[in-house]
């Protein structure tokens, strides 16, 4: 699978961003990226630029003064002002010539973005392993613990990723939520999801289903059980939007069924009771049979 070859080499476990620049008559560069990236201070850029720090397609800065080049491509490294320390470990499962299996913690982002750049699961396997091309097969939320698949080289990964888009991947999660006895288990869930106007939250829609989760109890204490999802398909935030539209959202979760009021990002006190506990398939390459398991463990609300 072909991919944009950049003109950077990897910085601290980090790989260069990219923005390919529209048409358009801005007086300089400096004035697109401020208008571009309103939340990130004209100080920011300002240092950015006269320190050499944003780069043409062949790998040469750009100065402070620097008209705005239509239609070219930029390169730059992510930068955050503060980044909060995620204080919990990410171990590696297993690891062989292509593939590398990684034990995600909650509240550790895969890949850098928004807030999150150095402090995320890529970054820190990258450096850590000594394997500047490694990239996620697939993805899980920041909120969700467990099970993750890496590649460790570019020309591989496409082969893996045909695994998920042919449904050939078996994935199964943990969660606890409340007990409603009115609910009947097992049961497979399946329905329309979308975004929402927002752009970002999923919610269900009428029309032909395009998402499918089979949903069993596995436990009961109290209040809460403890279920097992299987995802048959894909979807962004699929099991979160599933299991809040049965009237069961997953505990701690902060956006599904509605959104919770903004934590600390040094808050680790609570999180989402959503756990990747295992992932199986048949190796592309040796034809053998894949199957990892997470050794996290969700425990029980306190009540």
């Amino acid at each position: 699978m072909s991919h944009l070859i950049a003109p950077l080499p990897l910085r601290d476990g980090l790989s260069p961003s990219h923005l390919h620049l529209p048409p358009g008559q801005w007086p300089s560069l400096l004035s697109f990226l401020l208008h571009r990236f309103p939340h990130v201070a004209e100080h920011a850029w300002r240092t950015r630029l006269a320190s050499g720090q944003v780069f043409d397609h062949a790998g040469q800065p750009f100065q402070l003064d620097s008209p705005y080049p239509a239609r070219q491509r930029i390169w730059y490294y992510r930068e955050v002002e503060t980044e909060t320390a995620i204080p919990f470990d990410s171990p590696v499962l297993y690891r062989d010539e292509r593939l590398v299996v990684a034990d995600k913690p909650h509240f550790l982002a895969c890949m850098p973005g928004g807030r999150h750049v150095h402090e995320t699961l890529l970054t820190r396997l990258r450096i850590s392993l000594s394997l500047p091309e490694l990239t996620p097969i697939h993805r899980l939320d920041r909120e969700t613990a467990g099970v993750i698949l890496f590649c460790t080289r570019h020309d591989d990964r496409g082969a893996y990723q045909t695994l998920f888009q042919r449904h050939e991947v078996g994935k199964e999660y943990e969660a606890i939520a409340g007990f409603h006895p009115g609910i009947l288990l097992p049961t497979v869930r399946r329905s329309r999801l979308q975004e929402g106007e927002t752009g970002f939250l999923m919610c269900e829609v009428p029309g032909e289903p395009n998402s499918e989760t089979r949903i069993e109890l596995m436990e009961r204490c109290g209040e809460f059980a403890r279920y097992r999802l299987t995802p048959l398909t894909g979807k962004k935030h699929q099991l979160r939007a599933h299991m809040a539209a049965m009237g069961i959202a997953i505990h701690g979760d902060p956006w599904y069924p509605e959104r919770m009021p903004d934590k600390a990002v040094d808050d680790f006190s609570s999180h989402l009771l959503l756990l990747a506990r295992s992932i199986s398939f048949t190796d592309p390459f040796d034809g053998s049979a894949r199957c990892y398991r997470s050794a996290r463990t969700l425990d029980w609300p306190a009540r």
